[in-house]
């Protein structure tokens, strides 16, 4: 019913992904890195922001009980999560929301587990609030990450206030078993800390897998989790900047928007509300056909990768539209990856570094396009990395 094949031609509209200088400035290079989308967004979205533009006026904007009540709606019926009107806090985006939960639970100087390779941006809002970020690695084993818990509950000190967590992960693209939320959240429960989950890409998820929101396995673990979702990663709504936060525990939900509170951001764009409803009360059939349009692109690429390049190791993501690849089998030194792709292959993918340590030598790159843009970037790969 959606046509994906064809896109949205997005150069020249001061998008990140194809305007940034050093994608502009240089001659068919195919941007595959910042997690957006080059589809055009849900018809029902479309409709609803347009009717919002022909008011004429953009004044400071409430959020209305149609806001909430999609959200609980979408949540109930996707997800079997039941929300109380009062669990929902909406901020800008889940990296700041993540900053105002930092603020919530820790002080200067407390220690905060990230599971390594992670969201670059999870590093940020630990140091940026004078807390310690300590890296717990992900086992590794060909391309399937798995929790390795025992190194992550060694590492917890009388400092140690939270985890964060990814769920789908990014980059890895692995969808967190129920038993591995399971293991994780006894660990949390047994040293009393706090659980900080993104679940940005929960509605991304590939045929064959399950997504459990690690909030559900028990009212105790519920009472110390900070659950961020968002329409933008699954509906294409970026840069209208809307997230939410579930926090079922009554006075941490009250530090939290004590904190938000601080920052004066309390106002939010007169489309917000506009862009959920359109996606959550009415699209979720595109949804439904976007994630199998784009289950085929990882398949193409990921099949690809493994019968003809095999220097490179890569598994399938269970959700996402994002692939982590590892190079470290090929002769390309790691610092120099990045611009190796895009000096000899045209292809701008996220660097591994930016994921922390394990990611060096990794480049992640983005499906979320027209098939034509995946088979071409597989032969620009294969003319570089192909078995010869």
């Amino acid at each position: 019913m959606y046509d994906f094949d064809s896109g949205v031609e997005r150069k020249g509209t001061n998008c990140i992904k194809w305007d940034v200088p050093f994608v502009k400035e240089k001659e068919d290079v195919l941007p595959m890195w910042i997690a957006d989308m080059d589809f055009r967004v849900a018809p029902a979205i479309t409709e609803n922001l347009t009717k919002i533009s022909r008011q004429g006026a953009f004044g400071y904007q409430l959020l209305s009980e149609n806001y909430y009540k999609s959200v609980m709606s979408w949540m109930e019926r996707r997800h079997g999560y039941h929300l109380e009107r009062e669990e929902i806090c909406f901020v800008p985006n889940v990296v700041v929301g993540l900053a105002y939960a930092v603020q919530t639970i820790a002080n200067p100087g407390d220690e905060i587990i990230v599971q390594t390779p992670a969201y670059g941006h999870f590093f940020g809002v630990v140091k940026d609030n004078d807390c310690k970020v300590v890296e717990s690695k992900l086992k590794n084993e060909q391309g399937y990450y798995t929790m390795d818990l025992e190194d992550l509950e060694n590492k917890i000190t009388e400092k140690t206030k939270a985890v964060i967590i990814c769920n789908p992960h990014n980059p890895s693209g692995r969808v967190w078993s129920e038993k591995e939320l399971r293991d994780l959240a006894e660990i949390c429960v047994k040293h009393d800390l706090y659980i900080l989950s993104d679940d940005i890409h929960s509605e991304l998820i590939m045929k064959g897998n399950k997504h459990t929101f690690i909030s559900l396995l028990s009212e105790e673990v519920r009472k110390r989790c900070f659950i961020f979702t968002s329409p933008s990663k699954a509906f294409n709504l970026a840069g209208i900047h809307l997230a939410n936060c579930f926090i079922a525990d009554e006075n941490l939900r009250k530090k939290f928007m004590e904190q938000k509170a601080k920052f004066h951001a309390g106002e939010n764009s007169s489309f917000v509300e506009a862009a959920l409803t359109g996606a959550y009360d009415e699209s979720e059939d595109w949804l439904i056909e976007v994630t199998e349009y784009i289950d085929g692109n990882l398949e193409y690429f990921v099949q690809e990768i493994h019968k003809h390049m095999p220097e490179l190791t890569v598994y399938k993501p269970e959700g996402t539209y994002l692939v982590w690849v590892d190079f470290r089998k090929t002769s390309i030194e790691p610092e120099k990856l990045q611009q190796y792709l895009l000096n000899e292959c045209k292809i701008v993918a996220n660097p591994g570094e930016f994921f922390g340590k394990g990611g060096e030598g990794f480049a992640r790159f983005n499906l979320a396009c027209p098939r034509s843009t995946v088979v071409e970037a597989v032969n620009r790969l294969k003319s570089k990395f192909a078995n010869k």
